[in-house]
């Protein structure tokens, strides 16, 4: 029947759960009826033959190909559920409650596919860990109790354990695939004590282990068996870095141990910082990690750990091989862009690179030729969906779905399905969701508004040196061809000061003798230094023209004469027109504006600071001051 199944992807949203079939069409399976109310969790067994999903009542199974209602349990509340290997048992889970007659809950019960019947109850509070691991073959499975790890044999479940070993301290229990089961226990440090694992033959549990290794800086841990189960790949991690260099807690290291304890070897990081990730290849013989602070590097290694192939630094933290072990997807997710490069295992070079932004959960086919990328809530709630990929980069389905929580394709074993082929095969014709997406998501541009101008410039006449038309660049219309960045605010331009946004008055061209130009100065009184405009006037004379400089927008000079009465548009907020007596005539005046309102204060009976007293102490200088330039 393996041979049979066709390509399906699920999915499950806040209001809906469905099944989608494959190339070339993507379209929804019929024959699958969701249910009326919101599903909780859902699964597929490892071989693709079933499929089934948890709601508040309990659990629905079903034939995957041609969705076909098999068994449905009435177990309500359940919140996981797991499938044996060969499908042949489903676990499920429920938040533990207290029983009225004081009983342990059995909140961890185990049934058969074919009947329904439950075979086996436990109690288990936790959600992490809480499934029970099967080998391949489903001849035995494996549970963690506290420090024990208890052994049954699925076919015999009413005899109970039948084999067990106590671990001092023992936190995670792996079990190994293939057909010689292995068991990994890891051991967290404490109290000094450094933190190890310890590699058990599953079929002599009694006898010392066959592999071990001792570490510290190991609260806890990733363990990785390759497909063979043979080697196994261990992360050490700690709870809180102690160099605050990371939220996340700080890298022991990266492991690799032998099953059968004729190798182990801490693995070679030549990047300072965290393993981000690392995955097996499905050959079993080399495996790929991501490692160091970002822009991380990305490292291909042997089963001794040697180094094969350097991808470079690059921003990544996600590493999968395709099912057949042709292709490597390495990408950055999470905060990073969602770029995902895509490399031939044959030729070590880049296939393609696929703009997948926030994507949540990434899976390749299992023929090896689609990478599925989806936007899952709560990572997100916005712009959720499932986007389907070929390795050479096309996109080639889309489907967006309100509040996506889950989405995974159908597993199908590797043996029966055909083997990939020797030249990475072309892409398919897109779907037409891809036409209507990118229809939806591409509106028709819009013609922008015009060119942005400050708050304080905004009803103003601009300079023409500033003026350009909406299609012209600004950098052909910049009043300094060698600067194409206005001065900062505050700062003094041809000695005004820059008002930001503000047009600009043209500056005034010096005479060629400058002594000239000094004699030429007089003193104002206080009515002329306090004109609006700013216009320096000689007093007892009339308005007279001077030149100035006005800069077109082609980058020419033209020297203009510009009258007095005001045809230059003064600056708004600007002193630039004020000679340096009349500013510091402003400035004492200023003062003493200030000194006479502490003063009022002061005669109110208002507690004064040391400072505010000080400023008053200084009036007679500064009316001093206004004596000598003339004002009394």
């Amino acid at each position: 029947m393996a041979s049979q199944l066709s390509q399906q992807y699920a999915y499950r949203a806040q209001k809906s759960i469905g099944l989608v079939g494959g190339t070339p069409n993507y379209d929804p399976i019929d024959s699958f009826q969701p249910p009326d109310v919101p599903a909780r969790t859902y699964k597929y067994s490892l071989d693709g033959r079933l499929f089934a999903y948890a709601i508040p009542t309990g659990v629905r199974i079903y034939q995957a190909e041609g969705a076909q209602l098999l068994q449905e349990l009435s177990i309500p509340n359940v919140v996981d559920i797991s499938f044996s290997p060969r499908g042949t048992y489903l676990s499920t889970w429920e938040r533990p409650i207290k029983l009225e007659d004081g009983a342990q809950h059995k909140n961890l019960r185990v049934f058969s596919v074919s009947t329904g019947e439950e075979l086996v109850a436990f109690s288990q509070k936790s959600q992490e860990g809480w499934e029970l691991q099967f080998t391949i073959s489903e001849s035995h499975a494996v549970r963690l109790v506290g420090q024990e790890i208890q052994v049954f044999r699925p076919v015999e479940w009413s005899k109970g354990v039948v084999d067990k070993l106590k671990v001092e301290g023992a936190t995670t229990v792996t079990l190994s695939p293939g057909l010689n089961p292995s068991v990994a226990v890891f051991v967290p440090e404490k109290k000094g004590q450094p933190a190890s694992v310890k590699i058990y033959s599953l079929t002599a549990l009694g006898a010392p282990p066959t592999c071990q290794k001792t570490f510290f800086k190991a609260q806890r841990s990733q363990i990785k068996w390759n497909t063979l189960g043979t080697q196994v790949l261990v992360l050490t991690q700690t709870d809180v870095d102690q160099a605050n260099k990371s939220y996340y807690g700080e890298t022991g290291g990266l492991y690799l141990l032998s099953a059968a304890g004729n190798f182990d070897c801490r693995v070679t990081l030549d990047k300072e910082g965290p393993v981000h990730d690392f995955a097996w290849s499905p050959n079993s013989k080399e495996f790929g990690a991501i490692y160091g602070y970002m822009p991380a590097k990305t490292m291909l290694f042997d089963q001794r750990a040697r180094t094969l192939h350097d991808f470079g630094t690059a921003f990544c933290n996600f590493i999968s091989f395709n099912p057949q072990g042709r292709l490597i997807a390495i990408a950055g997710f999470g905060n990073l862009a969602g770029k995902v490069d895509i490399y031939d295992r044959r030729t070590l070079t880049k296939v393609t690179s696929i703009d997948a932004s926030n994507t949540s959960h990434c899976e390749w086919s299992p023929d090896g030729r689609f990478l599925l990328t989806a936007t899952l809530s709560p990572r997100l709630r916005v712009d959720n969906g499932i986007k389907i990929w070929h390795c050479t980069g096309p996109l080639v389905h889309v489907q967006p779905i309100d509040e996506l929580y889950q989405a995974s394709w159908r597993p199908i074993p590797v043996d029966a399905l055909p083997p990939f082929p020797q030249a990475i095969p072309p892409a398919p014709a897109p779907a037409p969701s891809v036409e209507q997406h990118a229809t939806i998501a591409k509106p028709t541009p819009t013609k922008p508004a015009g060119t942005y101008r400050p708050p304080g410039a905004r009803g103003l006449e601009a300079s023409a040196a500033y003026k350009r038309e909406e299609d012209t660049p600004s950098g052909g219309s910049t009043p300094n061809g060698r600067f194409s960045r206005s001065p900062a605010p505050g700062r003094y331009q041809n000695g005004r000061k820059h008002v930001p946004g503000a047009p600009t008055s043209p500056s005034p061209v010096r005479p060629q003798g400058g002594e000239q130009d000094k004699r030429g100065r007089k003193k104002k009184g206080p009515k002329e230094g306090g004109k609006k405009d700013g216009a320096a006037t000689p007093t007892g004379g009339e308005a007279s023209a001077r030149p100035s400089i006005d800069i077109p927008p082609n980058g020419g000079v033209e020297v203009v004469t510009a009258a007095a009465n005001g045809s230059v548009p003064p600056t708004p907020g600007g002193d630039g027109g004020l000679d340096p007596t009349a500013k510091k005539i402003r400035n004492l005046n200023k003062k003493l504006k200030a000194i006479e309102e502490l003063k009022e204060k002061q005669k109110k009976g208002e507690r004064l600071e040391a400072t505010q007293l000080k400023k008053i102490d200084t009036e007679a200088e500064i009316r001093k001051e206004l004596a000598a330039l003339g004002i009394s």
